[in-house]
């Protein structure tokens, strides 16, 4: 691991628009450097190596760790053997006194019995049965630009998408019954974030969860409140069943009420489960379209083409339902700014047993009793073993055809395996919906203050929100 400079959005020698992102370590870090840089940004600990090698063996303080990013080794460690790779220490440290028992982060039987609970409402069908509520939400959500576009005022993006997505999950997954306004939630879930969704000293040093964490001070009191709204929520909704159960929503929030009992989930893994998906499942889609909506800005001939297909679906009446594959160049827009721009940025395995995976070079690659494993979609998604002009902004990688040719396992937006997020075909689904929406009539620029940097806080987050100027755009209809 090495320490690099900042790069700044640049034009690559082809011409290609490149996003600002830390460049490539050329010096390995001493201790305490790794320290410093890991609790500031963890995207900026990773070196060249990491970006042209398939694999590398190293020491992350005192754990053996291998970084990989092979397709076919990825492939061995999160599908054919995924049995012998759990969380890794560091993430359940971090993680786990968020979200518990919840889907992201339980084990075992745990998570096999919430898998199995809510794999239903997530199928690829059922899924688009939530198309509707999306289209109405983010058509309201659009009209509020009105005024701020008519005067082409700046506005912070990330913070709107927020907003945005929270809105969208509440009303098709809790029948909007979360008892929790919109604003507040969402800002306290960035509060959140950066207080307890950040490394501290002692996770790396693997001291046990009752060692305090200097860095999560005030973490507790808002994780106390996250709690207290999903006790009301599941409360309101309990009465509501006992009252009228003919009338209460048949929704996610009924189906895990529901699943209680001894052959299902316990209260507090319900409870676990509805704190990861309204505290978390929003923040991933939310932070992918504001990265969109910055990297078409800086790309105005593919925002063209994007308007252009947008405008020809909305203005043939399109059943939104269809949407996903009838607006291919906003599809491969969100797709890329998930690639250059991760939600998930890691994700973090430890061997239980010893393994070995066989590279089709011959080489071996072993992989002894609880090594630690980092598969990063950050560096794997910009290796240039793998992507032409890896740093460069180019959605036709995604268009039809072109995505074909991609290897399964070197794009992980959405990870691989048991653990793959059981949202990907809601989250695709409703980012279409909701660029389309916002675009109809809107467009969103750079200004002088909009110089984006990339965190992570479990996700990739622009430092400091995502100021952008809004004005009226003049569409068909």
């Amino acid at each position: 691991m090495h320490t690099g400079s900042a790069t700044k959005p640049i034009v690559s020698a082809s011409g290609r628009f490149e996003p600002p992102a830390p460049a490539p370590g050329t010096r390995p870090l001493r201790r305490l450097e790794l320290i410093r840089t890991a609790l500031r940004n963890p995207l900026e600990l990773w070196s060249e190596d990491a970006y042209r090698l398939p694999w590398i063996e190293t020491m992350f303080l005192t754990q053996r760790t291998l970084i990989i990013n092979d397709p076919g080794l990825i492939r061995h460690v999160l599908v054919e053997n995924a049995g012998n790779y759990e969380m890794s220490a560091v993430r359940r440290l971090i993680l786990r006194p968020i979200l518990r028992d919840g889907l992201l982060t339980a084990e075992g039987p745990a998570w096999k019995r919430s898998r199995k609970a809510m794999a239903p409402v997530f199928t690829p069908r059922h899924a688009r049965g939530f198309a509707r509520q999306m289209l109405a939400v983010s058509q309201a959500f659009a009209a509020r630009y009105e005024q701020a576009s008519a005067a082409g005022e700046t506005v912070d993006i990330a913070g709107d998408m927020a907003d945005l997505t929270y809105e969208i999950l509440a009303e098709t997954l809790f029948s909007g019954e979360i008892a929790a306004d919109t604003k507040a939630f969402t800002d306290n879930v960035e509060r959140l974030l950066h207080r307890m969704g950040r490394v501290d000293p002692f996770d790396l040093l693997l001291a046990p969860p009752w060692v305090p964490r200097l860095t999560r001070i005030g973490g507790g009191r808002l994780l106390a409140s996250f709690r207290a709204i999903v006790a009301e929520t599941m409360a309101r909704r309990r009465r509501q069943i006992a009252d009228s159960p003919a009338e209460a929503p048949q929704d996610f929030l009924t189906l895990l009420l529901g699943l209680e009992g001894p052959d299902g989930l316990t209260a507090d893994e319900i409870a676990d489960n509805i704190l990861t998906f309204i505290g978390a499942g929003h923040e991933t889609t939310a932070r992918a379209l504001a990265w969109t909506l910055y990297l078409i800005a800086r790309l105005p001939d593919w925002r063209a083409r994007m308007e252009e297909e947008i405008d020809h679906v909305l203005g043939e009446g399109g059943d939104p339902v269809d949407w996903l594959e009838r607006m291919p160049h906003v599809r491969a827009a969100f797709e890329e700014a998930m690639r250059l721009y991760p939600p998930a940025p890691s994700i973090n395995r430890a061997a239980i047993e010893a393994d070995s995976w066989a590279a089709p070079s011959g080489e071996r690659v072993v992989i002894d009793k609880g090594v630690s494993i980092l598969v990063m979609p950050w560096t794997l998604h910009r290796h240039e073993l793998y992507w032409e002009e890896p740093r460069a902004f180019r959605p036709e990688r995604f268009m039809p055809g072109a995505r074909d040719s991609l290897h399964r396992f070197q794009y992980l937006p959405f990870g691989a395996g048991p653990r793959t997020c059981i949202g990907a075909t809601f989250a695709l689904q409703e980012a279409v919906i909701a660029l389309a929406c916002l675009m109809r009539h809107h467009r969103f620029d750079i200004t002088p203050q909009t110089r984006p940097w990339p965190v992570q806080r479990l996700t990739t987050q622009p430092q400091g929100g995502l100021p952008m100027r809004v004005t009226r755009r003049l569409s068909p209809g």
